[in-house]
């Protein structure tokens, strides 16, 4: 009876052995299928991600490039404006040169005017006190005030005759081959009650050269022997210290150039 027994618990012992072996491999296959399900979807999750930041690398490489190029063209127009700029600044300057030339010159130069134009000039001189003439150089000289009323580039009445009386010595024999450059100066006071027709001095000076080139084209003097510029303040005889030195400085001055010189810049011998 007692071996039965035994045996019986020995048997029951080694059902519930065998059936306890028989349940642990399916518990830990559930846990590795739910890992392994883990594990996919979060890989699933980092493919997405990965392929979104693939796509905004891609993006950015592309407007990176756009904009390298853009700045590409940029830098390539700056250079391109910097050329120019510097090629005007070359002519600019090269202008500038010719002109102050030009003008030490004929400041320097003997006069070009035959001795009987000489002498007329002089006589015009005498004729007009507020008309300059230097018999050395050729050089005449217009005090505004007999040219043009305060702040004005329209001119006085009186001043047309004198204008008319040089026209006619330059039409005249040996002198209608030479060449004029009428220069307008002002003195240093700044613009005031003319300020809407002339906003500074420069536009009052080059205005006033301007209409006396156009009262001698008038006068017979033909165009394309004459020059017009202005200095504004910048080029007084006499320091601007009361209004006597002031008039002085307000003037219109003639340069008369032989026929080979170069008229504000224009080389006539260039043109074929």
């Amino acid at each position: 009876m007692k071996r039965l027994r035994l045996s019986l618990l020995l048997g029951c012992l080694l059902a519930f052995s065998q059936l306890a072996c028989n349940q642990a491999p399916g518990r830990h296959l559930r846990l590795s299928q739910h890992r392994a399900m883990r594990l996919y979807t979060e890989n699933q999750q980092l493919a997405g991600e990965n392929q979104m930041l693939a796509a905004e690398s891609m993006q950015y490489q592309q407007s990176l490039g756009s904009l390298t190029a853009e700045r590409d063209q940029l830098h390539q127009q700056l250079d391109i404006a910097n050329q120019r700029l510097a090629n005007v600044n070359a002519e600019r300057s090269e202008l500038q040169n010719r002109y102050k030339e030009l003008l030490v010159n004929s400041r320097t130069n003997k006069s070009p005017l035959s001795d009987a134009a000489t002498k007329r000039f002089q006589d015009l001189a005498k004729k007009y006190p507020d008309f300059e003439f230097d018999p050395h150089t050729g050089v005449s000289k217009f005090h505004s005030d007999i040219l043009f009323s305060s702040g004005s580039d329209r001119l006085r009445e009186s001043a047309i005759p004198l204008l008319n009386d040089l026209a006619s010595i330059m039409n005249d024999g040996p002198a209608k081959r030479l060449n004029l450059l009428i220069v307008g100066h002002t003195d240093d006071q700044p613009i005031a009650k003319s300020k809407t027709h002339h906003r500074t001095n420069w536009h009052l000076s080059t205005d006033r050269a301007d209409s006396v080139v156009l009262a001698l084209t008038k006068a017979g003097i033909a165009d394309r022997r004459l020059g017009a510029a202005g200095y504004s303040e910048n080029q007084p005889v006499v320091p601007n210290t009361d209004d006597q030195a002031r008039q002085r400085n307000r003037r219109v001055e003639i340069f008369v150039l032989a026929p080979d010189a170069v008229v504000a810049g224009w080389d006539p011998h260039q043109v074929r």
